[in-house]
């Protein structure tokens, strides 16, 4: 066997040092220390039970990869880069420690399996994460938007005025995109829990082994039908960082209507000072940076998805080394998503809403203007010719610096005799949002309905 290499007898020369380093993956996957051990402990057991391995070697594995994981835990394991991953690492510690039987934990298994069984174990844990964190900030979600039921603001299409709608009502479409990507992770999860452990190699393994022994005690809901695609695939990886890559363009746009609101041409909310900063040159300045970092974050995710679908995109059956590629990808997705969220989770609590801003936004915009075209269509004009008559009604207010609301009775009326004194009652804001009292509308009463109906589907959860 050539150095300290494991798995050298083949070999006459010893790694070149360059390659050493470029081919080594401990500096990024000894993160999956944890998962590794626990693999190989089922591993042992399993192993143990079918009588590949006498109890005694089992429980010495198991103690000395116990103590390993302390080691680890305390900061006093000795990582090497000459050993390649966390999988050698571990290994050579663990022979090193208690001598050949620690030579026999690696029977029936290879390193392709393994790595396979560590990852999916990993993202198991880190979906459970985000979900968590998803939760907490729907939790945040909520309780601003009890607050704000009644809070009249503008309602946007082309980032132009369109109808006014409450605070309330637009956090809960926050809510709702939350709630899908939390599904989707659900989901996920369900193909992320299937165990590769006994694909060994690519063609599974002469040994008695006991998949579903060996799927039981780590968890997982199922064993991969094929032992080629269960050491050759990473969808699953794939489809855990789309999952992440559609939180963060979420973000990215709550993100952006943070930005716009916080801007003095806007001042519908103010950000708490402790998610903002100030400017080197100009004193006067408060900048949105939480938000507009999480906006340039959700970029760097969608770099992460796009790296890992052009990593697996040409590769042949069954593993091959490029799926090393594939770990740092994903453990950024992971890190950076879960530091968005709790970015956001915590800055949701701080921020002061300007309810006035909002409402004067909302009545400056002809946002009851479609309340008008309903009032005349209730009354029997035809909807197109009602559009027709409130868009004459909005070009006199216009030209005349003034609101829908601020017309007089004689000039309503020149447009359609059919307008009378309760067209004042349509056009305030309070009698638009208020009209809008159906399931998924914006009237006070709906939203308090909606939160209420949330609240009880977070419990479900």
């Amino acid at each position: 066997m050539t150095g300290d290499k494991l798995w050298g007898g083949r070999f006459t020369e010893s790694t070149d040092a360059f390659v050493e380093a470029f081919t080594a993956s401990i500096g990024f996957d000894r993160r999956l220390y944890r998962h590794d051990i626990a693999g190989s402990i089922a591993h042992a057991q399993m192993l143990a039970h079918v009588g590949v391995l006498t109890q005694p070697e089992c429980e010495a594995i198991t103690k000395g990869l116990r103590q390993i994981e302390a080691e680890v835990d305390s900061g006093q394991f000795a990582w090497s880069v000459e050993l390649e991953d966390v999988h050698m690492n571990i290994e050579a510690r663990l022979i090193a420690r208690i001598g050949d039987v620690g030579k026999k934990l690696h029977t029936g298994r290879s390193r392709n399996d393994q790595v396979a069984t560590d990852v999916r174990l990993y993202l198991r844990d880190g979906i459970d994460a985000v979900q968590a964190a998803i939760t907490r900030l729907q939790e945040a979600i909520l309780t601003l938007a009890e607050g704000e039921t009644e809070t009249i603001m503008p309602g946007f299409t082309h980032l132009q005025v369109a109808q006014p709608v409450t605070f309330g009502h637009h956090l809960m479409a926050w809510f709702e995109m939350l709630a899908r990507d939390r599904a989707r992770f659900s989901d996920c999860r369900r193909r992320v829990n299937v165990m590769p452990l006994g694909a060994a190699a690519l063609a599974g393994t002469s040994y008695p082994i006991d998949r579903a022994y060996t799927a039981k005690l780590l968890g997982f809901d199922e064993v991969a039908e094929n032992s080629l695609d269960a050491v050759a695939d990473r969808d699953f990886a794939i489809e855990f960082v789309a999952a992440c890559a559609l939180v963060l363009v979420h973000l990215s746009r709550f993100s952006e209507e943070l930005i716009l609101w916080s801007s003095a041409q806007f001042g519908f909310i103010e950000l708490s000072d402790a998610f903002c900063t100030g400017s080197s040159i100009m004193p006067q300045k408060k900048n949105p940076d939480v938000p507009e970092l999480v906006r340039g974050k959700s970029a760097r995710v969608q770099g992460d998805l796009m790296t890992l679908l052009t990593l697996m995109k040409a590769q042949p059956l069954a593993y091959n080394k490029d799926n090393q590629e594939d770990k740092e990808p994903l453990f950024d997705a992971l890190d950076t998503v879960l530091d968005c969220l709790r970015a956001f989770a915590d800055m949701l609590p701080g921020i002061t809403v300007r309810r006035e801003a909002m409402a004067r936004a909302a009545r400056a915009g002809y946002a009851t203007a479609t309340d008008l075209a309903d009032y005349l269509v209730r009354k029997g004009v035809p909807f197109r010719d009602a559009h027709e008559i409130v868009g004459r009604a909005v070009r006199i207010a216009i030209d005349s610096g003034r609101e829908l609301s601020e017309l007089v009775l004689e000039e309503f009326r020149q447009l359609s005799t059919l307008i009378d004194n309760d067209i004042y009652e349509v056009l305030t804001l309070e009698g638009s949002v208020k009209s809008r009292n159906h399931i998924g509308g914006t009237s006070p009463v709906q939203v308090r309905s909606a939160i209420a109906r949330a609240r009880k589907r977070m419990l479900e959860i």
